[in-house]
């Protein structure tokens, strides 16, 4: 970090830009009408180092290094950064943020714009004074709030693989399958990951764990070793909990040499699912700490943990106890991202689990939740996964079409946004949800509960009904999870289990209709559900008084059809 910034210091001085009002010290962006626009903290750091310097070159190292500090990250970020600035400033031609090329950046800004909008060379004495202590505070307070809330993931280092083949020219695998793993988990981010040059210098040399952890500020190392004997591959991987010295998972994965390059990628893909995610082995290790604090030690992270915990266990009950949870941690950190990010996740999948919901009432609330997430990161996989849901819900599809491939570009082996896909996916794309729910069951065998639910959606869509029948028996207690289990039973002969879960549907809801089961069409094929659910013994149609009060906007043509004769006949 650069300390503090001279009084004069462009960097903290509010400024005008393309007729924009810049307020540096909050990251903000004011155009002409009144709109803000706040910048991310990485993006805002960036144009304070750029507005520093006006005129002058600022390179890449040198804005990498002062934002991200020893933090693993690629020319991408950075590149992100300066596209959010771009646009906040109308600055489509790259007139006012230019590109030098392969070097850096630089601020260009005309004379009548760098005036400033407050006039500080007419203070002295004590202004001086507060001025100066406000310089050393905006750099401080710029990451206090994160730091005090506990709004703050824990990173981790991945050691250089160590060869014990006794072959120097498996020494280049073992090197490119570490920088791999390092590339594919810097995709994930929600945990930072350290440099591969500051781990570097633990090569091939006893460690202490611990150490390492102090040294580099890091709560987890992953260390590996590759053996190849014969025409066998056996990569090891561990990993460490740096405060305890405690191994928190390992995994042995055993291949034929000779698919070399094939082995590297399948054994990246999978290290890097099962690090990462909303139930990955980090997030997991975490949670389990978090259980054991007493309650007024909870941070925001421990917040975002324990909602995501019941948000997974995929009931009515436990969304609502996931966005406790979520409202808690934003009280503490209301930029946190992932709460920010997940509390649109509960409004999104709460509707399909078939309780009685105000529908007009979630779609605003998971529509500003989901803005509010992009806006603090754009590049968040998850968070254009949520902004497609909204587009959706407001009936744009083409432009959710646009967030989803986004979100697929961002994260290609993040398991948890391929399942989301898939669920999204799944009524109108089944054969596409499909292949996806197939691929990534392969990254993650031993895959997280809630991920049965847009399983048992795709295939019940593709009627290949024992699948959907499978993978009901696994999701969490929902009105929606028994009539799954009970159509697919019903579909598949199982009569006396289709009744049951039948009966178990109207307990958890008497106002349960195949016509109310989503209250959007969830399946191109709209005699799907009727047929089942007539199949099960379920009422297919709401009443005329259910279709009043239901706030849904999905109606069945031959349910209307019916309720405009029971009302004529009366």
């Amino acid at each position: 970090m650069w300390g503090a910034f001279p009084m004069d210091s462009p960097a903290l001085t509010p400024l005008r830009l393309n007729g924009r009002m810049v307020d540096l010290q909050r990251g903000s962006v004011t155009d002409a009408a009144g709109r803000v626009v706040t910048l991310r903290p990485q993006a805002a750091q960036v144009l304070k180092l750029l507005a520093a310097q006006p005129g002058k070159l600022v390179t890449k190292d040198e804005l990498s290094q002062v934002v991200w500090g020893s933090i693993a990250v690629t020319d991408d970020s950075l590149v992100q950064c300066i596209t959010e600035i771009r646009k906040a400033l109308g600055d489509e031609q790259h007139t006012i943020v230019k590109t030098v090329l392969k070097r850096g950046y630089l601020l260009e800004a005309t004379p009548a714009e760098r005036a400033r909008v407050v006039p500080w060379r007419r203070w002295a004495g004590l202004a001086a004074v507060v001025v100066g202590l406000a310089a050393l505070a905006s750099v401080y307070f710029w990451f206090w709030p994160m730091a005090k809330s506990g709004a703050e993931s824990p990173a981790i280092a991945v050691l250089p693989f160590e060869n014990i083949s006794g072959d120097e020219k498996w020494a280049r695998f073992a090197n490119g399958l570490t920088d791999d793993i390092i590339t594919d988990l810097a995709r994930f981010r929600d945990i930072p990951v350290i440099a591969r040059t500051s781990a570097e210098v633990y090569r091939g040399e006893a460690h202490d764990v611990r150490e390492i952890g102090r040294a580099l500020n890091v709560k987890y190392v992953l260390e590996g070793s590759l053996q190849v004997d014969g025409y066998r591959m056996r990569v090891t991987t561990q990993l460490i909990n740096t405060e305890t010295g405690t191994h928190v998972w390992s995994e042995r994965y055993d291949r034929p040499a000779t698919e070399l390059l094939e082995v590297q990628d399948e054994i990246t893909e999978k290290i890097a699912a099962t690090l990462t995610g909303w139930q990955g082995q980090v997030t997991e290790a975490e949670r389990a700490i978090s259980r054991r604090k007493n309650r007024a030690d909870l941070n925001a992270y421990d917040y975002w943990l324990l909602g995501i915990e019941a948000k997974h266990r995929m009931t009515p009950e436990s969304v609502k106890e996931a966005r406790a949870y979520f409202e808690k941690g934003l009280k503490l950190a209301p930029d946190f991202m992932p709460l920010v990010r997940d509390m649109a996740v509960t409004y999104a999948v709460e509707p399909d689990l078939g309780s009685v919901v105000d529908y007009p009432a979630l779609v605003d609330a998971q529509q500003k939740y989901a803005e509010r997430a992009l806006a603090l990161d754009p590049n968040d996989a998850i968070a254009n996964n949520m902004m497609a849901v909204a587009c959706s819900n407001r009936g744009d599809e083409e432009q959710a079409a646009r967030f989803q491939e986004r979100a697929l570009q961002l994260a290609p082996n993040n398991a948890d946004v391929l399942m989301q896909l898939a669920w999204i996916w799944g009524g109108w794309r089944t054969e596409r949800a499909i292949e996806q729910i197939e691929r990534t069951l392969k990254l993650n065998p031993r895959y997280p509960s809630w991920w049965n639910f847009p399983i048992a959606q795709a295939y019940f869509a593709a009627r290949r009904f024992d699948k959907a029948y499978a993978a009901a028996k696994q999701i969490g207690e929902s009105p929606n999870q028994a009539a799954y289990l009970a159509m697919s039973a019903a579909q598949l002969g199982k009569k006396q289990e289709a009744a049951e879960a039948a009966a178990k549907v109207l307990r958890m809801n008497p106002d349960w209709t195949a016509e109310s089961m989503f209250p959007y069409q969830n399946f191109e094929d709209e005699a799907l559900l009727p047929e089942s659910a007539a199949k099960a013994g379920l009422p297919v149609c709401m009443t005329p008084a259910q279709a009043r009060s239901y706030s849904g906007i999905y109606r069945l043509k031959q349910c209307e059809d019916e309720r405009a004769r029971a009302t004529a006949s009366n």
